[in-house]
C-alpha cells in the first residue's frame, strides 16, 4: 500500500466516524465516574444520578462579588480531544442561584458550567465561563420546566453550548473560549449558594468523540 493510498483510507475512516458520530454516542459508565467534592447523599439507577446538593456552595472566582469558591458537588470523567456531551437536568429548586447542570473543567481557573439557575422566583438558563475570573449569561425564561437537555460541543478553541426541551431542537445559547488540546472533566454538577440544598437528577449522560478537525482537514489536503 503507497503512502497515498494510506492516507486516503485514514480519511476514509475518519469521514465514517464524523457522520456518525450522533448516532454513535453511548451512555457514559456512571459506576466509573470520579467525584469532586462528593455530596453526603448520592444515588446511581441506571442512566440516572441524583445528588442531594451540598448546602452553601458554588462555582466562583473574583469577578463582581470579590470571592472565590469551588466547593460545589461536581461528578465527572476525564476526556481529551473533540467531543459533543448532552444530559437531562430535573432539579428540585428552592432558593436563590439553586443550579444544576454540565460542567466542563480543566482546572479551578478555567471551566464553564450551563444549566438551569433559579434567581428571584424565575428559572433562567445560564452559562458562567471562568478563565482566571468568572462571567455570567442569563437567558430568562417565561414559567418554571419540569427538564431541560444541555448539549456542549467542543472543536478546536471552542465550546459552544446548547438547550433543549424536549431532546429534539437545540437552540445555540453560549459559544465560549477555552483551550485546546487540553484534556478536561466533563459531568454533572449542582450548586446551593444561599440555600440548604435541594434534589437533582441527571439522566443521558453522553460524550461522543469527534474527529480532531485539524487533523481531518490536514489529510484532505495531503492526500498526495
Amino acid at each position: 500500500m503507497t503512502l497515498t493510498d494510506m492516507i486516503l483510507k485514514q480519511i476514509a475512516i475518519l469521514a465514517a466516524l464524523a457522520a456518525s458520530a450522533g448516532c454513535a454516542a453511548s451512555a457514559q459508565s456512571l459506576e466509573k465516574m470520579t467525584w469532586f467534592n462528593e455530596p453526603s447523599q448520592w444515588s446511581i439507577a441506571r442512566d440516572r444520578m441524583t445528588m442531594r446538593v451540598t448546602p452553601r456552595t458554588d462555582y466562583w472566582r473574583i469577578s463582581h462579588y470579590g470571592f472565590t469558591v469551588d466547593d460545589a458537588p461536581f461528578y465527572y470523567a476525564e476526556y481529551g480531544g473533540e467531543f459533543e456531551a448532552k444530559v437531562k437536568i430535573e432539579g428540585d429548586y428552592k432558593v436563590r442561584f439553586d443550579q444544576a447542570g454540565m460542567m466542563i473543567r480543566i482546572d479551578h481557573e478555567n471551566y464553564i458550567k450551563t444549566g438551569i439557575e433559579y434567581v428571584d422566583g424565575k428559572y433562567n438558563l445560564s452559562t458562567v465561563v471562568t478563565h482566571t475570573t468568572s462571567d455570567w449569561s442569563v437567558i430568562a425564561l417565561d414559567r418554571p420546566v419540569d427538564a431541560i437537555w444541555i448539549k456542549a460541543v467542543r472543536r478546536l478553541d471552542a465550546v459552544e453550548i446548547f438547550y433543549s426541551f424536549d431532546d429534539r431542537e437545540y437552540h445555540l445559547m453560549r459559544n465560549a473560549w477555552m483551550s485546546a488540546n487540553c484534556p478536561v472533566k466533563i459531568g454533572m454538577y449542582g450548586a446551593s449558594p444561599d440555600g440548604d440544598g435541594f434534589e437533582a437528577t441527571f439522566s443521558g449522560f453522553t460524550v461522543a468523540h469527534l474527529p480532531d478537525r485539524v487533523r481531518t482537514d490536514w489529510l484532505r489536503n495531503n492526500q498526495e
